[in-house]
């Protein structure tokens, strides 16, 4: 193996190997801002804070058997950033526009797999549009990446980032690469050894959680394998690979936080809940029987630590499937299955499981991986990603960053993805849609807030029934 090449794993290839004309395997995110900020500042950023990851400097070398990532050596900034411009009186319609049709356009596998695009004359602003190929990381360290090109004020701090570009990437000869990976190993085995002798001694009875937990693993396995496909409805159809986006006027989050309170749940339990009732009212607009069974979605679950540094790159997520359950109409009652849907989630091994499928199909033929994809994909009509943003608004070059949005990839014959981020005390929903699924996805996103509004109506009345009722 040339010393200049690093093996990819077998994780990040299993995304890359998804890549189809259909679903480009890309997370895309725009970030609207406040005013028009300077080009070269925003590349001064972008060499300081974004080509600090070796990552962003490296293309893929895909030898079939194995995948590498190798610094390009032709690598220009000039071939990632691109100045454009909206027409007119650019509005809301004109970006979303022009973001579809760039979430349809796969990436130049020649280079580094990213792009950005700054885009001028929107809304008296700017915005900027990001394509980041999954395989380089998944959606909560790329959001990390990203917020680190930002500062909490207008002026920048460029000093304060931690990582030094190396101008001449390090390398190591094949027998240097061969060492660290085998004291690597070494050392993964000692530290399990160690932990093994120390839960036997602390814990007698840790053979027995163990041999527990596995076969929790192995009834986790089987059931995913054996759950029955999606039932056939309008969100299943045969994808024709153009991209539809949009995203709604932002939720209050404090609202959204009242309302999860007064009915004893989680916030993600309440967005789930209004996410059912958008889909509930697509239905019932396309006069479509709403399936008795529900609909599931596929759900990313975070596996890495959150200390990790974030340097560490990489796709490091489970996936769970999440039933919807679209035939409940009544808000509270839906609310309440969602949260019972959620409960038994939290307590099975499902995202450690598709993880470790993932590191298989990554490392066996294309074709165990295109035949597993197809049939895992045939079991939920939508991706939905919902990832915790800054708390306070941000800045990227001097401008505020007004709202931030994103789409996660689908894979195999999904058409549909949804994305959910907090930021500055507000909740973002997002979407896309293939064009051949006939949802619009602004409907959609009318829908998700008119969802809310109910959830949170009836949230409120019910609190306010439970107080009159102790008060007499």
């Amino acid at each position: 193996m040339p010393s200049d090449l690093t093996p990819m794993s077998s994780v990040d290839r299993a995304w890359l190997r998804m890549d189809t004309p259909q679903n480009p395997m890309m997370i895309c995110g725009v970030w609207t801002l406040e005013k028009p900020i300077s080009m070269k500042r925003l590349r001064n950023t972008l060499e300081k804070r974004f080509l600090c990851f070796d990552r962003f400097r490296q293309r893929v070398v895909d030898n079939g058997d194995r995948a590498y990532w190798q610094f390009d050596p032709l690598f220009d900034l000039d071939n990632h950033l691109h100045q454009i411009a909206l027409p007119g009186k650019a509005d809301k319609a004109e970006l979303q526009k022009l973001v579809s049709d760039m979430n349809s356009t796969s990436l130049n596998f020649r280079q580094p797999l990213w792009q950005m695009h700054y885009i001028d004359n929107y809304q008296g602003g700017a915005a900027l549009l990001i394509r980041i190929h999954h395989c380089i990381a998944d959606g909560i360290s790329l959001v990390r990446v990203m917020l680190s090109l930002t500062d909490k004020t207008p002026e920048p701090k460029l000093s304060r980032v931690a990582l030094k570009h190396r101008s001449k990437p390090r390398q190591r000869s094949a027998i240097q690469t061969l060492l660290h990976r085998a004291v690597d190993n070494v050392q993964v085995a000692t530290d399990q050894a160690r932990l093994f002798i120390q839960s036997v001694r602390e814990e007698p009875n840790y053979p027995l959680k163990l041999a527990s937990t596995a076969g929790d693993v192995a009834f986790d396995l089987v059931k995913l394998g054996l759950a029955p496909f999606e039932p056939k409805t309008g969100l299943k159809e045969p994808l024709s690979g153009r991209k539809q986006v949009a995203w709604a006027d932002p939720l209050d989050l404090a609202e959204v936080k009242a309302c999860a309170k007064a009915l004893g749940g989680t916030i993600n339990d309440a967005l789930l809940c209004t996410v059912t009732g958008a889909l509930q009212r697509h239905f019932a607009a396309h006069k479509e029987a709403i399936p008795d069974c529900g609909i599931r979605v596929a759900v990313p679950f975070n596996l890495r630590p959150l200390d990790q540094p974030i340097e560490t790159l990489g796709n490091q997520f489970g996936l769970v499937l999440v039933t919807l359950p679209v035939e409940v109409m009544d808000p509270l009652m839906c609310f309440q299955q969602v949260q019972e849907n959620m409960n038994r989630l939290k307590r099975s091994y499902q995202a450690q499981v598709t993880y470790s499928l993932l590191d298989l199909f990554g490392r066996g033929p294309d074709i165990l991986e295109r035949r597993a994809l197809d049939l895992l994909s045939n079991k939920a009509s939508a991706v939905l990603t919902n990832v915790p943003g800054p708390k306070e608004a941000l800045y990227l070059a001097g401008s505020k960053v007004t709202q931030p949005m994103f789409w996660v990839p689908q894979s195999g014959t999904i058409g549909i993805g949804m994305s959910i981020l907090s930021y500055a005390g507000t909740v973002q929903f997002g979407i896309t849609v293939d064009k051949a699924i006939h949802a619009d996805p602004n409907a959609v996103m009318d829908y998700f807030r008119e969802s809310f509004d109910a959830l949170r109506h009836a949230a409120l009345a019910g609190r306010q029934d439970a107080l009159t009722r102790e008060a007499s």
